[in-house]
């Protein structure tokens, strides 16, 4: 072995729309529970928490997505893996599920939670673990350890 030999060491580095994402996540959940609470009482107050949940998290969620798309279009080594065209599936359908379910909660009253606002509220959520999961391994397999060895 030289000792002027290259590094083999590889940087790890997070991506900013990684720091942005929780919010939506969290706001997303939320609304799933606070849809669960009116399911079971009947309050108006929590039909009210759900829809600025939602409101709150699309917004969150724009954001952290055009910050996701910047990384996309300069930063080279993110668009070489390929499982980060799953995500971006994955993160589209999210919000596409996200927002539907914002047009849903926007009606008044017992129909706007019930049945549908519900079901797109614990369907929102599980895709969301489910890609974040994928985010997850995707980051940790591409991004840490040695670079030039696989």
């Amino acid at each position: 072995m030289s000792l002027n030999s290259a590094s083999t060491a590889a940087t790890v580095t997070t991506p900013v729309h990684s720091l942005l994402v929780p919010f939506p996540v969290v706001c997303f959940t939320l609304a799933l529970l606070t849809d669960i609470a009116f399911w079971q009482t009947g309050h108006l107050m929590w039909q009210n928490f759900s829809a600025w949940l939602l409101f709150a998290g699309t917004i969150a969620g724009v954001i952290a997505g055009l910050a996701s798309v910047l990384e996309f279009l300069f930063r080279r080594e993110r668009r070489r893996q390929g499982a980060v065209w799953l995500h971006v599936v994955g993160y589209i359908l999210v919000f596409g599920l996200a927002f539907v379910n914002n047009l849903v909660h926007a009606a008044d009253g017992w129909t706007a939670v019930v049945p549908y606002g519900l079901i797109l509220s614990a369907a929102t959520v599980l895709l969301t673990i489910l890609f974040a999961l994928l985010g997850r391994a995707t980051l940790y397999r591409r991004q840490s350890g040695v670079s030039g060895y696989e």
